[in-house]
Protein backbone atom coordinates (compact mmCIF):
# COMPACT_ATOMS: atom_id res chain seq x y z
CA UNK A 1 0.00 0.00 0.00
CA UNK A 2 2.85 2.52 0.97
CA UNK A 3 3.73 2.60 -2.91
CA UNK A 4 0.37 2.51 -5.05
CA UNK A 5 -0.26 6.20 -5.94
CA UNK A 6 -3.36 7.97 -4.85
CA UNK A 7 -3.82 10.56 -7.53
CA UNK A 8 -2.47 11.08 -11.24
CA UNK A 9 -2.67 15.01 -13.07
CA UNK A 10 -4.27 13.94 -16.35
CA UNK A 11 -4.77 16.23 -19.22
CA UNK A 12 -7.51 16.30 -20.86
CA UNK A 13 -8.98 19.13 -23.04
CA UNK A 14 -6.42 21.93 -22.23
CA UNK A 15 -7.12 21.45 -18.80
CA UNK A 16 -5.25 19.31 -16.10
CA UNK A 17 -7.41 17.41 -13.98
CA UNK A 18 -6.66 15.14 -10.45
CA UNK A 19 -7.80 11.72 -10.71
CA UNK A 20 -7.81 8.04 -9.55
CA UNK A 21 -4.83 6.38 -11.41
CA UNK A 22 -7.57 3.46 -12.65
CA UNK A 23 -9.14 6.71 -14.73
CA UNK A 24 -6.88 7.24 -16.63
CA UNK A 25 -6.21 5.57 -20.01
CA UNK A 26 -3.41 4.16 -22.19
CA UNK A 27 -1.99 6.82 -24.80
CA UNK A 28 -2.74 9.81 -22.38
CA UNK A 29 -0.85 12.47 -21.13
CA UNK A 30 0.44 13.18 -17.11
CA UNK A 31 1.86 15.38 -15.51
CA UNK A 32 4.53 13.93 -12.50
CA UNK A 33 5.79 17.31 -10.77
CA UNK A 34 8.67 16.58 -8.39
CA UNK A 35 8.12 15.04 -4.77
CA UNK A 36 5.22 12.79 -6.61
CA UNK A 37 4.93 9.16 -7.17
CA UNK A 38 4.70 7.79 -10.90
CA UNK A 39 0.90 6.78 -11.01
CA UNK A 40 1.39 4.75 -14.40
CA UNK A 41 4.31 3.04 -16.48
CA UNK A 42 4.51 5.13 -19.57
CA UNK A 43 7.05 6.95 -21.53
CA UNK A 44 8.28 10.41 -21.33
CA UNK A 45 7.14 13.29 -23.75
CA UNK A 46 8.42 16.23 -22.62
CA UNK A 47 11.23 17.29 -19.45
CA UNK A 48 14.03 15.31 -17.78
CA UNK A 49 14.49 14.31 -13.94
CA UNK A 50 15.66 11.75 -11.55
CA UNK A 51 13.51 9.26 -10.44
CA UNK A 52 14.17 7.49 -7.11
CA UNK A 53 13.20 3.45 -7.96
CA UNK A 54 14.15 1.98 -4.54
CA UNK A 55 10.61 1.11 -3.91
CA UNK A 56 10.71 -1.34 -7.25
CA UNK A 57 14.66 -1.71 -7.46
CA UNK A 58 15.69 -1.12 -3.83
CA UNK A 59 18.84 0.61 -5.20
CA UNK A 60 19.55 4.18 -3.55
CA UNK A 61 21.02 5.22 -7.04
CA UNK A 62 18.52 7.89 -8.48
CA UNK A 63 17.96 7.29 -12.57
CA UNK A 64 18.15 9.88 -14.73
CA UNK A 65 15.46 10.11 -17.34
CA UNK A 66 14.42 12.46 -20.40
CA UNK A 67 12.41 12.42 -23.67
CA UNK A 68 11.88 8.89 -24.71
CA UNK A 69 12.73 6.83 -21.71
CA UNK A 70 10.33 4.49 -19.76
CA UNK A 71 9.24 5.14 -16.23
CA UNK A 72 7.63 2.93 -14.30
CA UNK A 73 4.62 3.56 -11.33
CA UNK A 74 5.85 3.33 -7.91
CA UNK A 75 9.39 5.22 -8.85
CA UNK A 76 9.32 8.66 -7.06
CA UNK A 77 10.17 12.11 -8.95
CA UNK A 78 13.04 13.86 -7.40
CA UNK A 79 13.67 16.63 -9.46
CA UNK A 80 12.14 18.40 -12.48
CA UNK A 81 8.44 18.01 -13.73
CA UNK A 82 7.77 15.71 -16.72
CA UNK A 83 5.16 15.01 -18.85
CA UNK A 84 4.37 11.28 -19.43
CA UNK A 85 2.18 9.30 -22.01
CA UNK A 86 0.84 6.10 -20.49
CA UNK A 87 1.63 2.84 -22.19
CA UNK A 88 -0.62 0.52 -19.72
CA UNK A 89 -3.35 0.79 -17.57
CA UNK A 90 -3.54 0.96 -13.83
CA UNK A 91 -4.06 -2.68 -13.46
CA UNK A 92 -1.43 -3.73 -15.79
CA UNK A 93 1.28 -1.21 -14.39
CA UNK A 94 4.06 -2.21 -12.45
CA UNK A 95 3.13 -1.02 -9.15
CA UNK A 96 0.01 -3.19 -10.00
CA UNK A 97 1.93 -6.17 -10.37
CA UNK A 98 4.00 -5.85 -6.96
CA UNK A 99 1.10 -5.44 -5.00
CA UNK A 100 -0.55 -8.95 -6.44
CA UNK A 101 2.54 -10.59 -6.61
CA UNK A 102 2.55 -10.19 -2.48
CA UNK A 103 -1.25 -11.35 -2.24
CA UNK A 104 -0.38 -14.39 -4.59
CA UNK A 105 2.86 -15.56 -3.38
CA UNK A 106 1.99 -16.90 0.07
CA UNK A 107 -0.64 -18.82 -1.63
CA UNK A 108 2.21 -21.09 -3.74
CA UNK A 109 4.50 -21.29 -0.42
CA UNK A 110 5.18 -24.17 0.35
CA UNK A 111 3.78 -25.62 3.93
CA UNK A 112 6.25 -26.87 6.16
CA UNK A 113 5.18 -29.53 8.73
CA UNK A 114 6.84 -29.24 12.24
CA UNK A 115 9.04 -32.21 13.19
CA UNK A 116 6.44 -33.47 15.88
CA UNK A 117 3.51 -32.91 13.94
CA UNK A 118 5.17 -35.20 10.68
CA UNK A 119 6.04 -38.10 14.20
CA UNK A 120 2.85 -37.59 16.05
CA UNK A 121 0.76 -38.99 12.65
CA UNK A 122 2.83 -42.39 12.40
CA UNK A 123 3.33 -42.99 16.64
CA UNK A 124 -0.72 -42.26 17.99
CA UNK A 125 -2.27 -44.84 15.94
CA UNK A 126 0.55 -47.34 15.98
CA UNK A 127 0.47 -47.65 19.71
CA UNK A 128 -3.21 -47.65 19.87
CA UNK A 129 -3.52 -50.51 17.65
CA UNK A 130 -0.65 -52.28 19.22
CA UNK A 131 -2.93 -52.01 22.76
CA UNK A 132 -5.87 -52.94 21.05
CA UNK A 133 -3.56 -56.13 19.67
CA UNK A 134 -1.76 -57.43 22.87
CA UNK A 135 -5.25 -56.95 24.69
CA UNK A 136 -7.16 -59.08 21.65
CA UNK A 137 -4.12 -61.47 20.06
CA UNK A 138 -3.24 -63.13 23.03
CA UNK A 139 -6.45 -64.31 24.68
CA UNK A 140 -7.78 -65.25 21.34
CA UNK A 141 -5.03 -67.22 20.69
CA UNK A 142 -4.59 -68.93 23.99
CA UNK A 143 -7.80 -71.01 23.75
CA UNK A 144 -9.06 -69.55 27.16
CA UNK A 145 -10.11 -66.09 26.20
CA UNK A 146 -12.65 -65.77 29.60
CA UNK A 147 -9.13 -66.77 31.57
CA UNK A 148 -6.60 -64.97 29.89
CA UNK A 149 -8.27 -61.56 28.46
CA UNK A 150 -8.44 -60.10 32.01
CA UNK A 151 -4.68 -60.22 32.10
CA UNK A 152 -3.47 -59.44 28.65
CA UNK A 153 -6.31 -56.50 28.67
CA UNK A 154 -4.47 -55.21 32.45
CA UNK A 155 -1.22 -55.31 30.38
CA UNK A 156 -2.73 -53.49 27.74
CA UNK A 157 -4.05 -50.88 29.93
CA UNK A 158 0.12 -50.53 31.38
CA UNK A 159 0.67 -50.56 27.71
CA UNK A 160 -0.85 -47.39 27.46
CA UNK A 161 0.18 -46.10 30.43
CA UNK A 162 4.22 -46.36 29.61
CA UNK A 163 3.53 -44.91 25.82
CA UNK A 164 1.33 -42.04 27.09
CA UNK A 165 3.14 -38.99 24.98
CA UNK A 166 3.84 -36.61 27.55
CA UNK A 167 6.95 -36.61 27.35
CA UNK A 168 7.12 -36.08 23.36
CA UNK A 169 4.12 -33.49 23.36
CA UNK A 170 5.57 -31.61 25.52
CA UNK A 171 9.07 -31.31 25.66
CA UNK A 172 9.42 -31.57 21.88
CA UNK A 173 7.27 -28.34 21.81
CA UNK A 174 9.32 -26.63 24.25
CA UNK A 175 12.38 -27.41 22.47
CA UNK A 176 11.17 -25.45 19.72
CA UNK A 177 9.71 -23.01 21.67
CA UNK A 178 12.95 -22.32 23.23
CA UNK A 179 14.88 -22.44 20.64
CA UNK A 180 12.48 -19.55 19.09
CA UNK A 181 13.52 -17.65 22.03
CA UNK A 182 17.00 -18.78 22.80
CA UNK A 183 16.97 -16.92 18.72
CA UNK A 184 15.44 -14.05 20.01
CA UNK A 185 17.95 -13.42 22.62
CA UNK A 186 20.10 -12.64 19.61
CA UNK A 187 18.01 -10.15 17.83
CA UNK A 188 16.41 -13.18 15.53
CA UNK A 189 13.13 -13.51 15.28
CA UNK A 190 11.13 -16.37 13.98
CA UNK A 191 7.65 -16.37 13.52
CA UNK A 192 6.88 -19.87 13.92
CA UNK A 193 8.21 -23.68 14.86
CA UNK A 194 7.83 -25.05 11.41
CA UNK A 195 10.32 -22.19 10.21
CA UNK A 196 12.87 -23.51 12.29
CA UNK A 197 12.80 -26.75 10.62
CA UNK A 198 12.92 -24.94 7.52
CA UNK A 199 15.88 -23.34 8.68
CA UNK A 200 17.45 -26.71 9.53
CA UNK A 201 17.82 -27.58 6.38
CA UNK A 202 18.64 -24.10 4.10
CA UNK A 203 20.39 -25.37 1.08
CA UNK A 204 20.28 -22.21 -1.25
CA UNK A 205 20.46 -18.22 -0.17
CA UNK A 206 19.42 -15.66 -2.15
CA UNK A 207 20.50 -12.23 -0.95
CA UNK A 208 19.10 -8.79 -2.34
CA UNK A 209 22.00 -6.63 -2.48
CA UNK A 210 21.10 -3.19 -1.07
CA UNK A 211 20.04 -2.78 2.32
CA UNK A 212 20.67 -6.56 3.07
CA UNK A 213 24.39 -6.53 2.45
CA UNK A 214 25.94 -3.15 1.55
CA UNK A 215 24.19 -0.38 4.02
CA UNK A 216 21.77 1.41 1.14
CA UNK A 217 23.33 4.56 1.56
CA UNK A 218 25.59 6.48 -0.78
CA UNK A 219 29.00 7.30 1.01
CA UNK A 220 32.35 8.97 -0.70
CA UNK A 221 34.57 6.07 -1.18
CA UNK A 222 37.12 7.87 -3.58
CA UNK A 223 38.52 11.56 -4.09
CA UNK A 224 40.93 11.94 -7.32
CA UNK A 225 41.81 15.47 -7.15
CA UNK A 226 43.57 16.94 -10.90
CA UNK A 227 44.66 20.28 -9.82
CA UNK A 228 43.32 20.60 -6.03
CA UNK A 229 44.13 18.27 -2.77
CA UNK A 230 41.71 15.91 -1.79
CA UNK A 231 39.99 18.52 0.57
CA UNK A 232 39.26 21.59 -1.53
CA UNK A 233 37.51 19.33 -3.95
CA UNK A 234 35.35 17.76 -1.43
CA UNK A 235 35.04 21.51 0.00
CA UNK A 236 33.62 22.86 -2.92
CA UNK A 237 31.65 20.10 -3.92
CA UNK A 238 29.61 19.75 -0.61
CA UNK A 239 29.11 23.48 -0.94
CA UNK A 240 27.42 23.52 -4.63
CA UNK A 241 25.37 20.22 -3.59
CA UNK A 242 24.43 21.87 0.18
CA UNK A 243 21.10 23.04 -1.05
CA UNK A 244 20.63 19.83 -2.84
CA UNK A 245 17.74 16.87 -2.13
CA UNK A 246 19.87 14.33 -4.22
CA UNK A 247 21.27 11.23 -2.60
CA UNK A 248 24.80 12.03 -3.88
CA UNK A 249 24.58 16.08 -2.80
CA UNK A 250 23.50 14.00 0.83
CA UNK A 251 27.03 11.88 0.64
CA UNK A 252 29.14 14.90 -0.22
CA UNK A 253 27.89 16.92 2.48
CA UNK A 254 28.41 14.28 4.73
CA UNK A 255 31.83 13.17 3.34
CA UNK A 256 32.93 17.31 4.29
CA UNK A 257 30.68 18.41 7.27
CA UNK A 258 32.41 21.61 7.53
CA UNK A 259 31.18 23.10 4.79
CA UNK A 260 28.32 25.11 6.67
CA UNK A 261 30.65 26.78 8.98
CA UNK A 262 33.70 27.59 7.28
CA UNK A 263 32.71 30.97 6.17
CA UNK A 264 32.47 30.26 2.01
CA UNK A 265 29.72 32.16 0.27
CA UNK A 266 27.82 30.22 -1.88
CA UNK A 267 25.50 32.25 -4.80
CA UNK A 268 24.05 31.33 -8.38
CA UNK A 269 22.88 27.97 -7.33
CA UNK A 270 21.62 26.29 -10.58
CA UNK A 271 20.64 22.64 -10.56
CA UNK A 272 20.28 21.11 -14.11
CA UNK A 273 17.82 18.08 -14.37
CA UNK A 274 20.32 15.27 -15.54
CA UNK A 275 23.27 16.81 -15.24
CA UNK A 276 24.37 18.33 -11.90
CA UNK A 277 24.64 21.59 -10.18
CA UNK A 278 26.36 24.53 -11.11
CA UNK A 279 27.33 27.68 -8.65
CA UNK A 280 29.18 30.20 -7.15
CA UNK A 281 31.78 29.66 -4.19
CA UNK A 282 33.43 32.51 -3.30
CA UNK A 283 34.81 34.05 -6.98
CA UNK A 284 34.95 30.75 -8.41
CA UNK A 285 32.16 28.93 -10.44
CA UNK A 286 32.16 25.39 -9.45
CA UNK A 287 30.03 22.80 -11.82
CA UNK A 288 29.41 19.50 -9.63
CA UNK A 289 27.61 16.77 -11.82
CA UNK A 290 28.29 14.04 -14.44
CA UNK A 291 29.98 14.05 -17.94
CA UNK A 292 27.37 15.62 -19.89
CA UNK A 293 27.74 18.85 -17.18
CA UNK A 294 31.36 18.34 -17.84
CA UNK A 295 30.86 18.85 -21.51
CA UNK A 296 28.19 21.61 -21.39
CA UNK A 297 30.93 23.84 -19.60
CA UNK A 298 34.27 22.60 -21.74
CA UNK A 299 36.22 20.86 -18.99
CA UNK A 300 37.57 17.80 -20.37
CA UNK A 301 37.24 14.69 -18.00
CA UNK A 302 38.16 11.31 -17.75
CA UNK A 303 36.33 8.23 -15.88
CA UNK A 304 37.69 6.54 -13.23
CA UNK A 305 39.00 2.67 -13.03
CA UNK A 306 36.83 1.98 -9.74
CA UNK A 307 32.96 1.19 -9.99
CA UNK A 308 30.31 3.41 -8.81
CA UNK A 309 28.82 6.71 -8.92
CA UNK A 310 31.39 9.33 -10.26
CA UNK A 311 30.87 12.67 -9.81
CA UNK A 312 33.09 15.19 -12.10
CA UNK A 313 34.35 18.79 -10.18
CA UNK A 314 34.91 21.53 -12.71
CA UNK A 315 36.45 24.87 -11.36
CA UNK A 316 35.96 28.41 -14.09
CA UNK A 317 35.77 25.53 -16.38
CA UNK A 318 38.80 23.48 -15.87
CA UNK A 319 38.59 20.16 -14.77
CA UNK A 320 39.53 19.66 -11.34
CA UNK A 321 39.02 15.86 -10.84
CA UNK A 322 36.26 13.83 -9.68
CA UNK A 323 34.66 11.87 -6.22
CA UNK A 324 33.35 8.04 -6.65
CA UNK A 325 30.33 7.53 -4.55
CA UNK A 326 29.09 3.76 -3.81
CA UNK A 327 27.25 1.79 -1.81
CA UNK A 328 29.43 0.04 1.08
CA UNK A 329 29.39 -3.30 1.33
CA UNK A 330 28.36 -3.95 5.09
CA UNK A 331 31.31 -4.80 7.42
CA UNK A 332 30.14 -8.48 7.97
CA UNK A 333 28.41 -9.39 4.47
CA UNK A 334 31.52 -11.57 4.00
CA UNK A 335 31.68 -13.18 6.78
CA UNK A 336 28.39 -14.23 6.59
CA UNK A 337 28.84 -15.92 3.07
CA UNK A 338 31.62 -17.38 5.17
CA UNK A 339 29.88 -19.14 7.66
CA UNK A 340 27.44 -20.31 5.47
CA UNK A 341 29.47 -22.10 3.20
CA UNK A 342 30.96 -23.95 6.83
CA UNK A 343 27.51 -24.90 7.73
CA UNK A 344 27.03 -26.62 4.38
CA UNK A 345 24.91 -24.07 2.52
CA UNK A 346 25.92 -25.13 -1.15
CA UNK A 347 24.27 -21.95 -2.91
CA UNK A 348 24.58 -18.19 -2.56
CA UNK A 349 22.75 -16.01 -5.08
CA UNK A 350 22.66 -12.27 -5.10
CA UNK A 351 19.51 -10.83 -7.16
CA UNK A 352 19.40 -6.93 -7.39
CA UNK A 353 18.16 -3.84 -9.61
CA UNK A 354 21.24 -1.94 -9.72
CA UNK A 355 23.53 -1.88 -12.04
CA UNK A 356 25.10 -5.25 -13.69
CA UNK A 357 28.85 -3.76 -12.86
CA UNK A 358 27.69 -2.77 -9.26
CA UNK A 359 26.09 -6.28 -9.07
CA UNK A 360 29.76 -7.78 -10.03
CA UNK A 361 31.99 -5.68 -8.01
CA UNK A 362 29.68 -6.81 -5.14
CA UNK A 363 29.54 -10.33 -5.92
CA UNK A 364 33.17 -10.78 -6.12
CA UNK A 365 33.65 -9.15 -3.14
CA UNK A 366 31.75 -11.54 -1.00
CA UNK A 367 32.67 -14.76 -3.34
CA UNK A 368 29.14 -15.41 -4.26
CA UNK A 369 27.68 -18.44 -6.24
CA UNK A 370 26.61 -16.57 -8.83
CA UNK A 371 24.34 -12.97 -9.11
CA UNK A 372 21.98 -11.40 -11.42
CA UNK A 373 21.81 -7.51 -12.16
CA UNK A 374 18.79 -5.41 -13.76
CA UNK A 375 15.62 -6.98 -12.03
CA UNK A 376 12.48 -5.93 -11.39
CA UNK A 377 10.21 -7.56 -8.61
CA UNK A 378 8.61 -9.82 -11.15
CA UNK A 379 11.76 -10.88 -12.47
CA UNK A 380 13.09 -11.69 -8.62
CA UNK A 381 10.20 -13.95 -8.21
CA UNK A 382 10.86 -15.76 -11.47
CA UNK A 383 14.77 -16.36 -10.56
CA UNK A 384 13.41 -17.45 -6.72
CA UNK A 385 10.58 -20.32 -8.73
CA UNK A 386 13.61 -21.30 -10.74
CA UNK A 387 16.06 -21.91 -7.86
CA UNK A 388 13.18 -23.76 -6.39
CA UNK A 389 12.99 -25.85 -9.24
CA UNK A 390 16.76 -26.46 -8.89
CA UNK A 391 17.31 -27.66 -5.37
CA UNK A 392 17.42 -31.10 -4.03
CA UNK A 393 14.45 -32.87 -2.57
CA UNK A 394 14.58 -32.45 1.10
CA UNK A 395 16.57 -28.92 1.20
CA UNK A 396 14.90 -25.42 1.32
CA UNK A 397 15.57 -22.16 -0.16
CA UNK A 398 15.98 -18.85 1.94
CA UNK A 399 15.80 -15.55 0.62
CA UNK A 400 17.47 -12.20 2.15
CA UNK A 401 15.78 -8.66 1.57
CA UNK A 402 15.04 -5.90 3.08
CA UNK A 403 12.58 -3.31 0.78
CA UNK A 404 8.93 -3.53 -0.45
CA UNK A 405 10.46 -4.87 -3.90
CA UNK A 406 11.33 -7.59 -1.95
CA UNK A 407 7.79 -8.42 -0.25
CA UNK A 408 6.82 -10.85 -2.86
CA UNK A 409 10.04 -12.55 -3.33
CA UNK A 410 10.10 -13.10 0.74
CA UNK A 411 6.27 -14.43 0.82
CA UNK A 412 7.49 -16.90 -1.93
CA UNK A 413 10.38 -18.53 -0.77
CA UNK A 414 10.67 -21.51 1.96
CA UNK A 415 11.72 -19.40 4.15
CA UNK A 416 11.87 -15.76 3.96
CA UNK A 417 14.33 -13.51 5.75
CA UNK A 418 14.39 -9.79 6.49
CA UNK A 419 16.32 -6.92 8.17
CA UNK A 420 14.35 -5.62 11.06
CA UNK A 421 16.18 -2.64 11.80
CA UNK A 422 15.87 -0.40 8.36
CA UNK A 423 13.89 -3.62 6.26
CA UNK A 424 10.27 -2.26 5.14
CA UNK A 425 7.36 -2.50 6.67
CA UNK A 426 5.96 -4.70 4.29
CA UNK A 427 8.91 -7.17 4.09
CA UNK A 428 9.57 -7.61 7.51
CA UNK A 429 5.53 -8.55 6.79
CA UNK A 430 6.27 -10.83 4.45
CA UNK A 431 9.00 -12.27 5.74
CA UNK A 432 9.04 -15.57 8.36
CA UNK A 433 12.32 -14.55 10.29
CA UNK A 434 13.79 -11.18 11.21
CA UNK A 435 16.87 -9.87 12.10
CA UNK A 436 16.56 -7.00 14.24
CA UNK A 437 19.93 -5.34 13.41
CA UNK A 438 20.43 -6.11 9.67
CA UNK A 439 23.58 -7.98 10.17
CA UNK A 440 23.63 -10.87 7.37
CA UNK A 441 25.90 -12.71 9.58
CA UNK A 442 22.60 -13.50 11.67
CA UNK A 443 21.71 -15.99 9.19
CA UNK A 444 24.07 -18.18 9.95
CA UNK A 445 23.53 -17.88 13.53
CA UNK A 446 19.67 -18.69 12.78
CA UNK A 447 20.39 -21.75 11.08
CA UNK A 448 23.03 -23.10 13.37
CA UNK A 449 20.28 -22.14 16.22
CA UNK A 450 17.57 -23.98 13.75
CA UNK A 451 19.98 -26.95 13.60
CA UNK A 452 20.49 -27.62 17.49
CA UNK A 453 16.78 -26.89 18.13
CA UNK A 454 16.24 -30.15 15.58
CA UNK A 455 19.04 -31.78 17.45
CA UNK A 456 17.70 -31.73 20.82
CA UNK A 457 14.16 -32.36 19.96
CA UNK A 458 15.25 -35.63 18.06
CA UNK A 459 17.41 -36.49 20.96
CA UNK A 460 14.08 -36.33 23.19
CA UNK A 461 12.28 -38.47 21.07
CA UNK A 462 15.20 -41.12 20.96
CA UNK A 463 15.37 -40.76 24.38
CA UNK A 464 11.27 -41.39 25.31
CA UNK A 465 11.00 -43.75 22.58
CA UNK A 466 13.90 -45.72 23.84
CA UNK A 467 13.16 -46.17 27.66
CA UNK A 468 9.49 -46.21 26.13
CA UNK A 469 9.70 -49.57 24.27
CA UNK A 470 11.59 -51.12 26.53
CA UNK A 471 9.37 -50.75 29.37
CA UNK A 472 6.74 -51.69 27.21
CA UNK A 473 8.45 -54.54 26.23
CA UNK A 474 8.65 -55.75 29.67
CA UNK A 475 5.01 -55.04 30.00
CA UNK A 476 4.11 -57.03 26.90
CA UNK A 477 5.74 -59.80 28.97
CA UNK A 478 3.89 -59.32 32.48
CA UNK A 479 7.52 -57.99 33.56
CA UNK A 480 7.02 -54.39 34.23
CA UNK A 481 5.99 -52.77 37.76
CA UNK A 482 3.40 -49.41 38.30
CA UNK A 483 7.30 -48.10 39.47
CA UNK A 484 8.69 -48.60 35.91
CA UNK A 485 5.70 -47.20 34.02
CA UNK A 486 5.76 -43.75 36.04
CA UNK A 487 9.29 -43.74 35.36
CA UNK A 488 8.47 -44.14 31.43
CA UNK A 489 5.89 -41.94 31.51
CA UNK A 490 6.58 -38.46 34.29
CA UNK A 491 9.96 -39.75 34.77
CA UNK A 492 11.32 -39.13 30.88
CA UNK A 493 8.74 -36.30 31.03
CA UNK A 494 10.92 -34.60 33.40
CA UNK A 495 14.00 -35.18 32.20
CA UNK A 496 13.09 -34.74 28.06
CA UNK A 497 11.53 -31.23 29.62
CA UNK A 498 15.25 -30.51 31.25
CA UNK A 499 17.16 -31.63 27.91
CA UNK A 500 14.67 -28.90 26.13
CA UNK A 501 15.44 -26.19 28.42
CA UNK A 502 18.94 -26.04 26.68
CA UNK A 503 17.75 -24.53 23.30
CA UNK A 504 16.99 -21.40 25.42
CA UNK A 505 20.54 -20.83 24.94
CA UNK A 506 20.33 -20.05 21.34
Amino acid sequence: MDIRPDTANVERDGNLLIVSPDEVGVGENIVIRPGEKVPLDGVITEGATALNTIALTGESVPREVAVGDEVTSGCVNISGVVKVRTTKSFGESTVSKIIRLVEDAGDHKSKSETFISRFARVYTPVVVFSAVALALLPPLLSGDFATAFPVWLYRALLFLVVSCPCALVISVPLTFFGGIGGASRNGILVKGANYMDVLAKVDTVVFDKTGTLTHGQFAVEAVHPETLDERQLLHLAAHVEHFSTHPVGAALRDAFPDEATDGCQVSDVDEIAGHGVKAKVGDLWVSVGNAKMMEAVGAKWHDCHLTGTVIHVAVNGEYAGHIVINDRVKADSAEAISKLRELGVRRTVMLTGDRKEVAKDVANKLSLSEFHAGLLPTEKVDYVERFLQEKPDGTFLAFVGDGINDAPVLARADVGIAMGGLGSDAAIEAADVVLMDDKPSKIASAIRIARRTLRIARQNVAFAIGVKVAVLLLAALGLATMWMAVFADVGVTVLAVLNAMRAMRG
